[in-house]
């Protein structure tokens, strides 16, 4: 768009009678009949000027309400809209050719408490402590537009505009284009399952939501209509074309409600497919979801729906059952010996098995044909870290060895391993529930509900934080001087040396079912845990790795005559006559045998 063009406004409102343009220009507001088109359609042609301010009235109301599709919020998710032109952002990533999700790492983060700055630009300014780290992916929470200054995310409103606070959408491309000249692909989380609470215009100007199909957070979104629909795989095309994105995390796909004859996930499977075509790099879907149905991620010429990759929370409930000792709530069935070798070798846990947690049986077995790194799998994320009753992360109950052990069996795993900002250095910092909700009532609503939530479950209110208290926020923001302290050096150490080790060690990202064993023992919970890996636990001249942690008490593993150890996380581990030795809350990886030449 050149400094003067003109933009058409445009805007569905299917069941007004009349829809009127207010635009802003040069601090003059003025009115502009639309013209109704097919399918309610209205337009204004031309009338748009890139620096104009606007918004839409319906049926003669007086107030403007923003643009649905609009590009930027500059004035919050009740101000008028702005443009935003794609084409006037001078790239530096032509050589970009794209990350494929196989064989890499995942760094999630949230903007907002991941720099002092809680900014786009402040994040730049950390991206080579990421390159440094060894990860191939930023995932970055979702920067859709939110009301008020601070929010986990989810709470968006505007899907077509980034939150201004953060540095709009200038500020997003800065970050894209900074993390792909690093060699770092970008993964952005978006949320179609709902709208917040706060700046939700939507419902007045046509049938975006479904209030028969109400979720955990309130009306569903109306995927089965054709122009919602639209609105939705539009939206996902905007960040692969315009902010160069290269893959999308889907929050909660669960309570995505949609009976047509396709379903939306399996459209922007396509609709992603089709992008990358066009694009001539690899793009990824992840979905989050609690079905444990592998429908998700199965190729659609086997009836799957495409999508490229799924979250697992069995095979984080099992390491964190296995490294904490927790028993309650959903970790119940996981307090076992046996959890953590069925979720590494499996995949799921509850696939068809009795989950107590549901008091039914739950999920589906993984063809044993599907590659294991289409689950992204962790130790910890923003979820359940943030969703505790104190936001406490692992560093704050777990000793510096038992830590090193949570990393070893998150980084070793035979998946697409994640991890949450600051694990890497075990960040002494909570990540708690944090909200802004500028309106008083909203925000005494969200605080009580939170802290009755856990009332109910047996906490005591007082460690529970006030998410509208700016002190949580506070607290939640990552503190880099810790990097300099010798506990928390020597964990960042640690997880650089895995990811290393990863990358050199073919048996650590063979995806095949097959070629993965692992066993467990423990009479109350896993105390010691061997995960074997590679083409050698099939073909006597394939190489194997094992992964073998002493997670409660010490151990041994008989490993062999020609085994070499490759890391271990104690000095105090020793191989002598193929036996390693472990000292408790430790764990070491041996290179078994190396693959021999045919």
């Amino acid at each position: 768009m050149s400094e003067n063009a003109a933009r058409d406004a445009r805007v569905w409102a299917p069941t007004a009678s009349s829809v009127e343009l207010h635009r802003v220009r040069h601090q003059r507001a003025e009115r502009l009949a639309m013209t109704r088109g097919d399918g309610g359609w209205w337009a204004a042609i031309g009338a748009l000027a890139p620096a104009d301010r606007y918004g839409f009235l319906l049926d003669g109301d007086e107030h403007p309400l923003p643009d649905p599709r609009s590009r930027r919020q500059p004035d919050g998710v009740h101000g008028l809209s702005a443009l935003d032109d794609p084409r006037g952002f001078d790239w530096l990533d032509g050589n970009w050719r794209g990350r494929q999700l196989a064989g890499g790492v995942i760094y999630e983060l949230h903007v907002g408490t991941y720099s002092p700055e809680g900014t786009f630009d402040g994040a730049i300014a950390r991206l080579d402590h990421l390159v440094e780290l060894g990860v191939d992916f930023v995932e970055l929470l979702p920067v859709n537009g939110f009301n008020g200054a601070r929010n986990w995310g989810y709470d968006g409103v505007a899907w077509f505009a980034v939150h201004e606070a953060y540095g709009g959408p200038a500020g997003y491309r800065r970050l894209v284009d900074a993390c792909h000249t690093r060699g770092l692909a970008v993964i952005q989380d978006v949320v179609y399952n709902h709208l917040g609470p706060s700046g939700n215009h939507l419902p007045r100007y046509g049938p975006y939501l479904h209030a028969a199909s109400a979720n955990t957070w309130g009306d569903s979104v109306n995927v089965a209509d054709p122009e919602v629909r639209r609105y939705v795989l539009d939206n996902l095309a905007m960040w692969f074309d315009d902010f160069h994105v290269d893959g999308l995390r889907l929050d909660a796909v669960h309570a995505l409600v949609d009976d047509s004859p396709t379903h939306i996930l399996q459209a922007m499977a396509e609709e992603t497919d089709a992008r990358s075509a066009h694009l001539g790099r690899p793009l990824t879907l992840i979905a989050e979801s609690d079905l444990n149905d592998p429908r998700l991620i199965l190729p659609r010429e086997a009836g799957g729906y495409g999508l490229t990759a799924q979250w697992s929370d069995d095979h984080h409930h099992a390491i964190h059952a296995a490294v904490t000792g927790e028993a309650d709530g959903y970790y119940t069935d996981f307090a076992t010996a046996q959890a953590l070798p069925k979720t590494s070798t499996r995949g799921f846990f509850h696939d068809g098995a009795f989950s107590s947690f549901r008091d039914r049986p739950h999920g589906f077995p993984i063809p044993p044909e599907a590659p294991m790194w289409r689950l992204v799998t962790f130790a910890q994320d923003h979820d359940q870290i943030g969703n505790r009753a104190a936001g406490d992360r692992l560093s704050q109950s777990l000793s510096e060895d038992e830590l090193a052990v949570a990393a070893v069996l998150n980084l070793t795993s035979p998946f697409t391993p994640m991890l949450f900002m600051g694990e890497e250095w075990g960040a002494s910092t909570p990540w708690q529930f944090f909200t802004s909700h500028p309106e008083p009532e909203l925000g005494r609503a969200t605080a009580e509900g939170r802290l009755a939530e856990f009332a109910a479950m047996g906490w005591d209110p007082s460690v529970v934080p006030d998410p509208q208290d700016p002190a949580t926020f506070e607290r939640s923001r990552l503190q880099w001087g810790e990097l300099d302290e010798p506990r928390h050096a020597r964990l960042l150490a640690l997880h650089r040396a895995l990811i290393r080790l990863r990358r050199a060690l073919p048996e650590l990202t063979d995806p095949r079912f097959e070629h993965t064993l692992a066993a467990g023992q423990g009479d109350d919970g896993l105390a010691v845990f061997r995960l074997d890996r590679g083409a050698g636990i099939r073909s006597p001249i394939g190489g194997i790795v094992s992964v073998c942690a002493a997670i409660r008490e010490g151990a041994s593993f008989d490993v062999g005559p020609d085994a070499a150890l490759e890391l271990a996380t104690s000095p105090a581990a020793r191989l002598e006559s193929g036996v390693l030795t472990l000292p408790p809350h430790s764990a070491a990886i041996v290179r078994v045998r190396a693959a021999r030449a045919r």
